[in-house]
Parts: C-alpha cells; sequence; structure tokens
C-alpha cells in the first residue's frame, strides 16, 4: 500500500460484518472473489449467469448458490460482486437503479479496472455504497484462482468513508489494497493490459515459430528465459534490456525481419513497433550507442540496413 493516505492496518473493530454476498455476472472473476470472501466468513447466497461456463464455474466454486436474475441477486445480498465485462457495466447499472433493484446501504463493489465509482453514480443516488475493486490478475474460471488471490494488488476506489471497508474486503480475499485516484482508473488499466494482455500475444508468437524452427518443447525452452526477463526487468527495469536491439545488431534485427515475412508476415508489424520501443527506451537510457542507431532505425523502417 503506497498511499501516503492509507488509513493503515485494519482492525477488528473496522471490519465488515459477515454478508452475504452476491454475484452478477458468473465469469472467471466473480465466484472466484466470492469464493475467497467465503473462506473469510462471508455467505455467497446468489448468482447470475446463463452460459454453460458459467453454470460450472458457479458449481465448481460457489457449490449450493443458486443461479437467478441480476435482480434478484441483489435482493439476497448485502454485498454485490458486478463482474461484467467493462462495456456492459454502465447500462447493468442504470438498469438496476432505474427498476427499483438497488436497496439504500446496499454494498455494490464492480471489478472493472477501467472505471472508479464514477460508473456507480445511477445506484449511488438511489442510496447504494460504491466499491471499485479490481484484481490486477489473470483468471483461469477455476479453483486455482482463488489461490492466487493470495498477495495479489487490488487497484481500489472508494470514497473517503467507505476506505476502510473496502480495505477490509481486499485484505480478506488475501489481496493487497493499492489506491487509484478516480481519474486516474484508465491509465492504470491501460498500464495493466499493456504488460500482462500483451505479454500473452508475445509468448504464443514466440512459441508458435519455434515450432515453426522445430524446438518440440517451446514452453520447457521459453519458461527459463522468460521467468529470468520478468525477473530482471521487474528489479532493474531498463537496465535490464538484451538482445540485438539493445546491442545496435542491426544486421540481426534485418534478419529476423526477413524470417518473420518469409514464414510469419502477420507477426512482422508487432515485431517492428516492438523493436521500435525497445530501441526508443535503449537510447534514452545510454543502452544504445548513438552511432549504431541509425543503421538499426533505418532497418525498422524499411527491413534493410541503411549502409
Amino acid at each position: 500500500m503506497n498511499d501516503p493516505q492509507s488509513p493503515g492496518p485494519v482492525r477488528a473493530a473496522d471490519r465488515p460484518a459477515r454478508l452475504t454476498v452476491g454475484v452478477v455476472g458468473a465469469g472467471r472473476v466473480g465466484p472466484a472473489l466470492a469464493a475467497a470472501l467465503a473462506l473469510a466468513g462471508h455467505r455467497p447466497v446468489a448468482a447470475s449467469g446463463v452460459s454453460d461456463a458459467s453454470r460450472s464455474r458457479a458449481a465448481e466454486l460457489l457449490p449450493g448458490v443458486p443461479l437467478v436474475e441480476p435482480a434478484e441477486v441483489l435482493a439476497r445480498a448485502e454485498l454485490v460482486l458486478l463482474t461484467v465485462p467493462d462495456d456492459a457495466l454502465p447500462g447493468l447499472v442504470a438498469g438496476l437503479a432505474e427498476t427499483g433493484a438497488v436497496r439504500p446501504g446496499q454494498l455494490l463493489a464492480h471489478t472493472s479496472g477501467r472505471y472508479g465509482v464514477g460508473v456507480l453514480e445511477p445506484a449511488l443516488r438511489v442510496g447504494a455504497l460504491p466499491l471499485a475493486l479490481h484484481p490486477a490478475m489473470t483468471f483461469t474460471g477455476t479453483s486455482v484462482d482463488v489461490q492466487r488471490l493470495a498477495g495479489c494488488s487490488f487497484g481500489v476506489t472508494a470514497p473517503e468513508e467507505l476506505r476502510l471497508a473496502a480495505q477490509a474486503l481486499v485484505i480478506e480475499m488475501g489481496g493487497e489494497p493499492e489506491w487509484i485516484a478516480e481519474e486516474a482508473r484508465p491509465l492504470y488499466h491501460a498500464a495493466l493490459a499493456l504488460g500482462a494482455n500483451h505479454l500473452v500475444t508475445l509468448v504464443a508468437q514466440a512459441s508458435e515459430l519455434l515450432k515453426q524452427a522445430g524446438v518440440r518443447a517451446p514452453d520447457r525452452m521459453l519458461g527459463p528465459l522468460l521467468g529470468a526477463a520478468l525477473d530482471n526487468a521487474l528489479r532493474s527495469g531498463d537496465a535490464a534490456l538484451t538482445g540485438p536491439v539493445a546491442r545496435g545488431d542491426a544486421g540481426t534485427v534485418a534478419a529476423h525481419i526477413a524470417e518473420l515475412r518469409a514464414h510469419a508476415p502477420g507477426m512482422v508489424a508487432g515485431y517492428i513497433a516492438m523493436a521500435r520501443a525497445t530501441a526508443d527506451r535503449a537510447l534514452a537510457h545510454g543502452l544504445l550507442k548513438p552511432e549504431l542507431a541509425e543503421d538499426l532505425l533505418g532497418v525498422l523502417s524499411d527491413g534493410e540496413p541503411t549502409r
């Protein structure tokens, strides 16, 4: 918790009473969070979900919890987790508020990284207590997700009077609250998407290329390498940059681009974009010598060394 205004450790008197918990949107996130709250003594009482996958997740993570309509979830629960896709959240909140499903004093917590508590304004106007609790974690929709919440950072936005309650709920789920200002939520979410979502694409592309190169177990080859690269990056930042771009090996980068054009043309644009970003950072931090940058940038412009 890096916020100097953090309320500090949660005292027993500050912990929320044991709450009945409902989940609107039984995707990968909601059932895992509700299961974690159940381990802390709260009681999941209802969830909504219509797909076969949603029903399977609810059955595995929330056994015995009935699947009902969203309005019925709110009727049964004191704490409601709104775990729907970002684009669906504003309409859901507005609809629940307009139909009278939201009760005064009811805790409504959404898990969108993009939004703060402003998106809950329609529910706030009818007396709901708004929380934004976004776990900075990727979810599988299985019981392993509950274990992964241990030590997981949550991007938390809440009104001042609800900060202690928000902090307590996150800690009870095994997480660590990180306070995010309302206006900073989109930037915060962009940072996480850049790091986590794009990483999956990069790893999948690297695995595909290794298979084409004849490597029988790309995962075994990439695991130690990428694990070390991630650890180094988290410890040292840009100083951890290695490889042909950071060294200014224009000929090697040109060969890479030629091979990608021959074997995986759909990956060329991504490789060049990432190489340019890497070159910029390597230059800015004194890792790439300026006299080598000209040839390298030429390669990244047209795929061939400039001299």
